[in-house]
């Protein structure tokens, strides 16, 4: 049985989950909000995150029962859809925002509304909660890792320490968001993508490392790290 420690939970969800990440996406929906809906929209993903990963840490046992699902492909998986997210950022692509509807971006880009693919300020909440699914609701690295511990518990206890680490980091990421939406909304755009692009390259290389610990767990790769 693997002893779990709280402070070691917060650590892996802080590196996966943690402000470095989350706020540079509160950051892009933050250029077509203001901050009172920004704050709002961390709040109410904040609250959807800690559910998403509660939900998933303590139901994990059977969630990988009724999936047919082994440790090994769930960390392959997770890193196939993170190292896609990560490039996206390094090319200046973000799968994580909401897309209008057909031909609405070039309807908007005409009368100086919201550029395609960014929060609406009309509809704040519905389309930054949009925005905020892939790198923030529903994290896949984060989700993986929460799925990860939680089938490594095998017992109650360990299982809601993941639950409650995992909640605790996506309510200090909504708390970060708060504290500094007001800096967050004057955000200059160049420096937004600079960012992006940095922490693409940075994510990408731990999707990478995820994957190869998962073909090492299959016993695809051999020899020491």
């Amino acid at each position: 049985m693997v002893s779990f420690n709280l402070a070691d939970v917060l650590v892996t969800f802080l590196a996966l989950l943690g402000p470095q990440k989350a706020l540079l996406s509160f950051a892009r929906i933050a250029r077509t909000l203001d901050t009172h809906s920004l704050r709002l929209v961390a709040a109410d993903t904040a609250v959807a995150a800690a559910c998403v990963g509660a939900a998933c840490a303590l139901t994990a046992p059977w969630l990988a029962t009724f999936f047919h699902i082994s440790p090994p492909a769930l960390e392959l998986a997770a890193s196939v859809v993170f190292f896609i997210y990560a490039i996206g950022l390094v090319l200046g692509i973000h799968l994580d925002q909401a897309d209008h509807a057909p031909g609405s971006g070039d309807a908007g880009a005409a009368d100086g509304a919201v550029p395609d693919g960014d929060a609406d300020p009309q509809h704040p909440i519905t389309s930054g909660f949009r925005a905020m699914l892939l790198p923030f609701v529903v994290s896949p690295l984060a989700v993986a890792a929460a799925l990860q511990d939680s089938l490594a518990a095998s017992n109650w206890a360990g299982r809601w320490t993941v639950a409650g680490a995992f909640a605790l980091v996506a309510l200090f990421d909504a708390g970060c968001a708060i504290v500094f939406a007001p800096l967050l909304v004057r955000l200059h755009d160049s420096v937004l993508e600079v960012l992006s692009r940095l922490l693409g390259i940075l994510l990408a290389a731990v999707g990478v490392q995820l994957f190869l610990d998962g073909l090492e767990a299959l016993g695809a790769l051999h020899g020491s790290h």
